[in-house]
């Protein structure tokens, strides 16, 4: 399979652009730096059910947050989307990700020197469609019974 794939993209005037590159499979120098973190694989001929290794675990979830498919439409090649899903709630609970987030960061701002003097975040709150109950009136209805 193919670590990267581009896309070509035709533009006014018959132009030709390269977009960015599609991830389909985790980079070998970047795997190196990922797998220090994730807790240890189980080890061959172990009883239990076969091992789905890291790596392709790690994939398969990558592919499902990129393209947004649901878990049990997962391709095979990435292993059974119950195991992936597993996983990543596993990997959640250990802070998997948010370590990985970090060291990459710290990477990053070796190489390019990010200057973190401020950072902003952007949110939108929304009336949910049918109304729901407000907490409040279910605490009065409650302190009048």
């Amino acid at each position: 399979m193919i670590c990267v794939q581009t896309k070509e993209e035709k533009v006014r005037n018959d132009q030709v652009t390269t977009s960015h590159p599609t991830i389909i499979t985790i980079p070998d120098k970047l795997w190196d730096e990922f797998k220090k973190i994730l807790p240890r694989e189980k080890l061959p001929k172990t009883v239990g059910r076969p091992i789905v290794p890291y790596r392709k675990v790690l994939d398969g979830i990558f592919y499902i947050l990129r393209t947004g498919c649901q878990w049990k439409m997962l391709p095979k090649e990435y292993g059974s989307g119950s195991v992936c899903h597993r996983r990543f709630q596993q990997w959640n609970k250990l802070d998997v990700f948010k370590n990985a987030w970090i060291k990459l960061l710290k990477v990053y701002d070796e190489k390019i020197e990010i200057n973190w003097t401020w950072q902003s975040i952007d949110s939108i709150s929304i009336k949910s469609p049918l109304g729901g109950t407000r907490l409040q009136d279910i605490i009065l209805r409650t302190e009048a019974n």
